[in-house]
């Protein structure tokens, strides 16, 4: 088996219990929430028949996340629920069940003084930054890694937010902003990363994708004439995303009516934090290095998304650069304009055909759904 792909066969069998944090009953609460938000939309599925057919495969389906709610990446649907569900939770509001109305939470936040803290390498903090200081009013500082380009830091500022830098890369980065968090009691914490101790908040953030996994269930059901996904390719940094597509299709519910389906991850070999992880059977911290796939740049699993990931991840996938620079071309090609963290997942699914097609079951039955996290933006085009 190639060094850049781990399978796990044991994963095919495992049911998620959606009595936990993601429980399905709240999908329609959360979508109600979504539609109040200024820019609400719903992306793009797009059909790849070409592609298909190169690899072999029944279908390859895009779920394009280029622009959601005016932002180019999925963030802000997992960022706009955990910001709400934390501050009204802070404020004793009815906020659940989503019967808070977004206005009144944000003037009680701003009357009682509260101010947000989080931290980002890019997608997040700009969509923490855009529901908690552009939509709400609240102040919002945003730790960053010294390495940010300035670039991505005037887009965070551009919604209201503050930038402080670390010198340190993303999980450095993390108990500078908790400190900063715990020096007020009118200071919230906003992560979608779990680490010891706080692990509500980034369950929301798991919570909120729901929207986005809703959506595509749909989609592809019109699209290839009521089959569903098969296989479903997710990008994973620190774990939310792939926490939320993995307990989505290993469901008890997804698997009754459509039969289940495989989740195939893709990470940087930069930072393959999961896969390392699957090896040796716990999650374990691995020392990063700069990737133009900067969204997944993060070398440890958050803790609550590392169970769902090691029991229900049919296989782990590690992509170069290059490989990731060389999907966004090919995707650009077919109009669809992605970020290297989102192509990633057209890499993998190249490295799975490559490596893996027997085993992952990947035919000319396949319906593939790649979740292209991320649209277009600039980075250093690599040479290897």
């Amino acid at each position: 088996m190639s060094p850049f792909i781990h399978l796990n066969p044991s994963a095919q069998e495992w049911v998620y219990d959606p009595a936990g944090a993601q429980g399905g009953s709240q999908e329609g609460t959360i979508l109600a929430f979504h539609k109040t938000l200024p820019d609400y939309n719903e992306t793009r599925l797009h059909s790849l028949p070409d592609l298909a057919a190169e690899l072999g495969l029944g279908s390859v389906l895009l779920k394009d996340e280029s622009n959601r709610f005016g932002l180019p990446a999925f963030k802000i649907l997992g960022a706009s629920w955990a910001v709400y569900r934390a501050v009204g939770s802070y404020l004793g509001l009815s906020v659940a069940d989503g019967s808070a109305p977004l206005a009144d939470v944000g003037a009680k936040a701003r009357e009682a003084g509260v101010r947000v803290v989080t931290l980002t390498e890019g997608n997040c903090g700009r969509a923490v930054s855009r529901m908690a200081a552009k939509i709400m009013g609240i102040p919002t500082k945003v730790y960053v890694p010294k390495y940010m380009d300035e670039q991505t830091r005037n887009k965070i500022r551009s919604e209201g937010a503050e930038i402080i830098e670390v010198d340190g890369a993303y999980d450095d980065v993390i108990p500078v902003a908790q400190r900063e968090a715990e020096s007020s009691d009118k200071a919230i914490l906003i992560l979608d990363v779990s680490v010891d101790g706080f692990d509500v908040i980034p369950e929301y953030f798991v919570q909120g994708y729901s929207t986005m996994l809703a959506e595509s269930d749909r989609q592809v059901l019109e699209l290839t004439g009521g089959k569903p996904a098969t296989h479903a390719i997710v990008p994973v940094g620190a774990g939310s995303i792939g926490e939320a597509v993995t307990a989505h299709f290993k469901s008890a519910s997804w698997r009754k009516e459509f039969g289940g389906a495989k989740v195939i991850s893709v990470e940087p070999t930069t930072a393959a934090c999961l896969l390392e992880s699957l090896k040796v059977g716990r999650s374990v911290a691995v020392q990063t290095e700069d990737t133009i796939m900067c969204g997944m740049n993060c070398g440890t699993l958050s803790t609550t998304a590392w169970p769902v990931l090691r029991d229900g991840v049919d296989a782990s996938i590690v992509v170069s650069d290059l490989e990731a620079h060389n999907a966004v071309q090919e995707l650009k090609a077919r109009s669809v304009l992605a970020g290297p963290c989102g192509a990633a997942t057209l890499a993998a699914l190249r490295r799975a055909c490559a490596d893996a097609k027997q085993d992952l079951g990947l035919n000319d039955t396949s319906i593939v759904v790649l979740y292209c996290t991320e649209g277009h933006r600039e980075y250093s085009v690599p040479t290897k």
